[in-house]
């Protein structure tokens, strides 16, 4: 079994990812962020780093669904490589912070590698707004995360619903998470438990 969470920065992927990986006794794949070289370089100047970054996360992605197909194993993803292409690229180019000719190249490198990548069984798109994603970020403290920008973040989450909407390679879930808090209420924990189980139950 392949559990992909999915949303924007600050929604609360990577605790979701831990929380689930216990509970269910599954793997865990992070998002590549620490040690990330181009990361803080591009919060600082995010035309001139754009293509590296995005470049990165890419051949990060591949890896982890190679590594997925090959373990066997049932693993929980923290993102997956359709935002990478689908909203975090295509912001940074319609935002004019990526130049058409990197985004061509980008999107060619993108388009042959997603023919060989399996879809998740279940995608989960953590759906939250401004308020949640800025308090989020504030509260996890990491210093190259604090001068992103409100409009950054809104036109982000356009592009989320457009991708929810749109998405048809597997099963999507979609949680709202602006009033929850499962990494301190179990009652919210448990609540997003039953809504994947019962997705996986109607999967089977």
């Amino acid at each position: 079994m392949h559990i992909a969470i999915t949303g924007n920065i600050g929604a609360g992927k990577t605790t979701l990812a831990q929380l689930l990986a216990t509970h269910y006794g599954w793997d865990v794949l992070y998002e590549a962020v620490e040690g990330n070289p181009y990361l803080a370089d591009f919060y600082g100047d995010m035309a001139r780093w754009s293509f590296h970054l995005q470049i990165y996360f890419l051949n990060s992605r591949f890896e982890q669904v190679q590594k997925i197909r090959a373990s066997g194993r049932s693993v929980i993803q923290d993102r997956t490589i359709y935002e990478d292409a689908y909203i975090f690229a295509k912001n940074l180019y319609d935002t004019g912070k990526m130049i058409p000719r990197d985004y061509e190249t980008y999107r060619s490198l993108f388009d042959n590698m997603v023919g060989l990548v399996r879809p998740p069984d279940l995608m989960i798109y953590l759906r939250a707004d401004l308020p949640k994603l800025t308090g989020q970020i504030r509260k996890r403290g990491r210093d190259f995360e604090q001068a992103i920008s409100p409009d950054y973040l809104e036109s982000l989450n356009g592009l989320y619903e457009d991708f929810a909407l749109t998405y048809s390679a597997g099963d999507l879930l979609v949680i709202d998470v602006n009033n929850l808090d499962y990494a301190n209420r179990s009652a919210d924990l448990e609540y997003v438990i039953s809504l994947i189980d019962r997705q996986l139950t109607e999967k089977v």
